[in-house]
């Protein structure tokens, strides 16, 4: 008799267990379940409803950058060189109020109007700290390169077009030949030569104010050129 009894009580005890477990498993369950139904709840208050209409916001003044540029100031457009702002002028298009510059460009005869909100083509002219690092790249070596011309001429151009007065005193020096005889480049050659000499030549002028012929020595001087300008006297 008292055997039965112990087989009882280990009966009792394993059910006990069990029903602690399938209680724990629906708790489980249901915390698992909350979670995924609270998560598609969240997306759902991100994601703007089809049904929402976006604001429009009407934009009545031209937004402007941080740089402002005065009257009789020079600054650079990359494509063109140095130029003088002649004017700063208003106009209305539509329900926008455009403010842009008037910019002269004396070397190409040329007047440019910039908006002021798309002033980032602009830069203003450099120190005399980059002029003289721009006459000591005048006076090292011009680097030789064996590639075909008509992909160098593409990169020659491109450097005077970008606007940074470094790679112009580069270009300035690499084509530099030390002699003014036709023969010794060829045509293309001397046009992008020239091209970037007067465009480094005039923002000399306007950092230094001085004459270009003063600005013509001094860049002759560092390129070996002397001889040139001299016969040119």
């Amino acid at each position: 008799m008292p055997k039965k009894k112990k087989v009882k009580k280990t009966k009792k005890i394993k059910k006990t267990k069990k029903i602690k477990k399938t209680k724990k498993l629906k708790k489980e369950k249901i915390k698992n379940s909350a979670k995924s139904v609270a998560n598609p709840i969240d997306k759902k208050n991100s994601i703007p409803g089809q049904d929402e209409k976006p604001e429009i916001k009407k934009i009545k003044k031209q937004p402007t950058e941080k740089r402002i540029y005065n009257l009789k100031d020079f600054v650079v457009y990359p494509k063109h060189g140095v130029g003088k702002i002649t004017a700063i002028e208003k106009a209305k298009i539509g329900e926008i109020d455009i403010q842009f510059y008037k910019i002269l460009v004396e070397k190409e005869k040329l007047t440019l109007t910039v908006p002021i909100n798309q002033q980032s083509k602009l830069r203003p002219i450099s120190s005399i700290n980059q002029i003289n690092k721009c006459v000591s790249i005048l006076k090292t070596k011009p680097k030789i390169k064996r590639t075909m011309w008509s992909r160098r001429a593409q990169e020659y151009d491109q450097k005077i077009n970008s606007g940074k007065i470094y790679e112009l005193a580069e270009v300035v020096k690499d084509l530099n030949k030390n002699t003014d005889i036709i023969a010794d480049q060829s045509y293309s050659e001397r046009q992008l030569f020239e091209k970037a000499y007067e465009r480094l030549k005039s923002e000399f002028e306007a950092v230094l104010k001085t004459s270009p012929e003063e600005v013509q020595k001094k860049m002759d001087k560092a390129l070996g050129r002397t001889n040139i300008s001299e016969n040119a006297e």
